[in-house]
């Protein structure tokens, strides 16, 4: 009997999403709940489970399509067999009888813990797996059940001799007196033409403004040196930079209240609830997963959700309920060496705080020229809701709070 494959829910204003990437084929065997497909939606990769235990049937979309939420884009065949694999062809008859008899072909040895690495891979892991042309039946996988992760595929392909590239389509002529040139068209994910919307759509809709202030580190980073390891042995995660700094953003947020604001149509909603959105670098582009009720949770529960969010973000795990909502974002764009920016809102947000590389610099303290390690802080606001005193007094409070931490023990 025939089991109908439909495109599920896929969270709040998302009405469809293409088809990503067929992870089973017709004939072969599905268990129950086993994942059949990879859908792309403009924020998350998200995987279609097989209703029930059998075969995997027809596909009625193919890679790249479009589909609607509800829509049957398969069918699987419960309780049936599984094809059984095509004989081979018959040998052509040799020419001399000293012919060495064709190689068996090779059998993938199993992964570790008996898990096969290529079923289980996550969308992530295969999209690396096959941008650089690895073997994942050849890696021995160091996740869950030996499952492979993108760290093991990257490892494989930089440990990996240079080997000649696979044939490819023909490139177009080379430009005369200069060999070797060409160009490659790569169609657009959907989740990279959303953030391209987004950001553009951000730039048009709000009167966007960005304000500066630089922040003197010592403090932070010599709590964090102090209590480093009583810290992590306690709570099981390293204290990091991003829950000082989301403690400082609560504190500021609560004397400013129209940072942590939206306008929705002629009016302000106002939240008494701090939610962060936490700007991650994924597989497929920027994401931005929320730290829920921020204001109200301790150092370790902001460290841990956003490690967390953090490893789902580049496992490609993230669901539809973790890019949902936010009312303020953190974007720290010094892990990747950035001196300055002037970060894009995040809408319907109203404000978005920047974080940059820190870095030792000359700074007056008591008329002495001293070296300090400083940090440069960009926050984009909507000038339609925040005035320029208003971000400017919240950017201070946020570097008053990062220069004297106590502040945040005591709500100053």
């Amino acid at each position: 009997m025939s089991t109908e494959v439909k495109v599920p829910t896929l969270g709040e204003s998302v009405t469809e999403a293409t088809i990503g990437e067929w992870l089973k084929k017709p004939g072969e065997a599905v268990a129950l709940d086993e994942p059949i497909a990879s859908l792309e939606t403009d924020k998350v990769a998200v995987e279609v489970p097989s209703p029930v235990a059998g075969v995997m049937g027809q596909q009625l979309a193919a890679v790249g399509d479009t589909v609607n939420v509800g829509a049957t884009i398969a069918t699987v065949e419960a309780g049936g067999a599984a094809a059984a694999p095509a004989p081979a062809a018959a040998p052509a008859p040799a020419a001399k009888a000293e012919v060495a008899a064709p190689a068996p072909t090779a059998t993938a040895a199993p992964a570790s813990d008996g898990v096969d690495t290529v079923t289980t891979m996550s969308p992530a892991v295969r999209r690396l797996v096959l941008e650089h042309g690895v073997d994942p039946t050849k890696i021995q996988g160091s996740g869950k059940d030996g499952r492979l992760t993108k760290e093991d595929v990257l490892a494989a392909a930089s440990a990996a001799p240079a080997a000649a590239p696979a044939p490819a389509a023909a490139p177009a002529p080379a430009a005369s007196g200069t060999p070797g040139r060409r160009e490659e068209r790569v169609k657009m994910t959907r989740m990279r033409q959303t953030i391209a919307k987004r950001l553009k759509a951000a730039q048009d809709t709000a009167a966007m403004l960005t304000t500066f202030n630089d922040v003197d580190m010592s403090a932070v980073m010599a709590t964090r040196d102090k209590y480093r390891e009583s810290f992590e042995k306690k709570h099981g995660v390293r204290l990091g930079f991003m829950s000082f700094f989301t403690k400082a953003v609560a504190l500021a947020a609560h004397d400013i209240p129209a940072v942590n604001a939206r306008i929705d149509g002629d009016e302000i909603v106002y939240h008494d609830y701090l939610d962060v959105s936490v700007a991650v670098s994924a597989p497929n582009g920027l994401v931005v997963p929320v730290v829920r009720n921020a204001d109200s949770l301790s150092f370790a529960d902001i460290e841990k959700a956003i490690a967390d969010l953090g490893k789902r973000a580049k496992d490609g795990t993230l669901t539809m309920d973790d890019m949902t909502g936010g009312t303020f974002t953190i974007s720290n764009g010094g892990v990747f060496g950035g001196l300055m920016s002037t970060p894009i809102i995040n809408p319907p947000q109203s404000a978005v705080l920047g974080l940059h590389r820190i870095e030792d610099r000359p700074v007056v303290r008591n008329g002495e020229i001293v070296i300090r390690p400083m940090m440069y802080l960009a926050m984009s606001y909507d000038h339609r809701l925040i005035d320029g005193r208003e971000a400017v007094t919240f950017l201070k409070t946020i570097k008053e709070a990062i220069e004297d931490p106590t502040r945040l023990l005591i709500d100053l």
